[in-house]
């Protein structure tokens, strides 16, 4: 007779409850809000600069095709003509103004002699002169050097041609461009949990939300070193943020050291305390001895020789290579003695002040010449898509439902802030207060922000 094993009942072990969501923290919920409301309120103006910034990365080659036949020197071979012969030929061609400055000609371009006018304001008039014929090739009216397209670009980027009211648009963007690039690396960092993924966007997501915002913040987090040097140098020759950057450089004595360039000299020929007579007319015929000085002292590349308002007064010679590595050395020569009596170099300029010098030329596309070019175009294309790609975030979140129709996604849930430790707000709100005297068009919205949040959901709740 077989014997049937005794069946036992195994234990049923209940299933695991469902794990609650995890609620964000108070501090992530008024990241993603303020997050949100700046992506959506401040792109508009980051969209104008970066389409006039990517505009303005071009005006090398714009300047080559407008202006070619007066930058480059017709003749290239051939020995060259004496500055003063030059100049010369600059003033009979253009007799009215003051001669201002003399760029000699360096490597194929032409020799540039700028003329000043209480008629033309911050502009000049630039003739450029052949250095091989002494030929004039043309005018053209300049700012600081900038040719007539490059000037219009420039201000238009800056203030949209709107003078200092517009100089308000690009500083709203320079002051949230650093906010919203380091808010999203935190955002994308608490989803994440990893360096490695963060790196690449979603693949595997279907199409919806969440794919569109692994390429929003993947190519957000690539781009964001150069986006927090962009917003960094904007912010330095902004109108407000610009001036707190100055007094800060004033306090901590970083500013660019000045050149102090002698007046009078007593060896050409001026008398101490012969202040009634008439100033001396300053001789462009000294422009080659104060040239052959400055090469004969180190400063190599293209420079500028500014001339002095009197004669007998020492002429500066600057150093206008802003190509890495920069040739900004400055120094101040006595043409009648023909010797240095003042020198300003770039290696002894303050860190801050050197700092902020290649910074605005990395912010123009000149520090590094087509590679920074090429840098610049790729942020300003990529910074377009992470913008593009964060308002189809918002319309994709959008109520679908029948009943509920709806443009857009909902904001992220209001008054957050209100939920963070009584010592996070204590601390917080001086330094609200700080950010708004150094970054006003920062500062001020966001305690309005704050402010409004604040009240809104206080009324919610009541």
């Amino acid at each position: 007779m077989a014997v049937t094993p005794e069946l036992t009942e195994q234990p049923v072990t209940p299933p695991a409850p469902p794990r609650e969501a995890r609620r964000p923290s108070a501090f992530g919920a008024l990241l993603l809000r303020l997050h949100f409301y700046a992506g959506v309120l401040v792109a508009p103006f980051l969209v104008v600069a970066a389409l006039t910034g990517l505009l303005y990365t071009a005006t090398p080659q714009i300047d080559t095709i407008l202006y070619g036949d007066k930058l480059t020197a017709a003749t290239t071979s051939g020995p060259t003509l004496p500055l003063a012969e030059q100049i010369a030929a600059a003033r009979a061609s253009h007799p009215d103004g003051t001669i201002a400055a003399v760029q000699p000609a360096d490597g194929d371009q032409s020799t540039r002699v700028v003329f000043s006018q209480p008629d033309l304001g911050e502009n000049q008039h630039t003739v450029y002169v052949d250095p091989h014929t002494g030929r004039v090739q043309g005018q053209l009216t300049t700012w600081w050097g900038s040719t007539p397209v490059t000037t219009w670009l420039d201000d238009l980027h800056r203030n949209l041609h709107l003078g200092d009211l517009g100089r308000h648009y690009s500083e709203i963007a320079a002051s949230w461009l650093w906010v919203l690039t380091l808010g999203g690396i935190v955002l994308w960092w608490r989803r994440r949990r990893s360096v490695r993924k963060m790196l690449a966007p979603e693949l595997s997501a279907k199409k919806g939300v969440r794919r569109t915002r692994g390429w929003h913040a993947a190519t957000g987090l690539w781009l964001s070193l150069g986006l927090l040097i962009l917003s960094a140098t904007g912010l330095t020759w902004s109108r407000y943020a610009g001036a707190s950057f100055d007094t800060v450089q004033t306090a901590f004595g970083a500013q660019r050291p000045g050149l102090e360039v002698p007046g009078v000299s007593a060896s050409a020929g001026g008398h101490h305390g012969a202040g009634s007579e008439a100033p001396v007319a300053v001789d462009p015929a000294q422009a080659d001895t104060v040239l052959r000085v400055a090469r004969d002292s180190g400063l190599t590349g293209p420079v500028e020789l500014s001339l002095p308002e009197t004669g007998g007064a020492a002429w500066t010679v600057a150093g206008i290579d802003n190509t890495w590595p920069v040739r900004l050395d400055r120094i101040a020569v006595d043409p009648a003695t023909a010797t240095v009596v003042a020198r300003s170099d770039f290696a002894d300029w303050p860190l801050l002040a050197q700092l902020s010098k290649l910074g605005v030329q990395a912010h123009m596309g000149i520090l590094f010449g087509p590679v920074n070019q090429i840098l610049l175009a790729a942020l300003a294309i990529g910074l377009l898509c992470v913008i593009l790609w964060g308002y189809r975030m918002w319309w994709q979140r959008r109520p679908t439902r029948a009943g509920r129709p709806a443009l857009a996604g909902s904001a992220p849930a209001r008054g957050a802030w209100l939920g963070l430790p009584a010592w996070a707000i204590a601390a917080g709100v001086p330094v609200v207060f700080a950010i708004g005297w150094a970054l006003p068009w920062f500062g001020i919205p966001l305690a309005a922000f704050l402010l409004a949040d604040a009240l809104l959901s206080l009324r919610k709740r009541a």
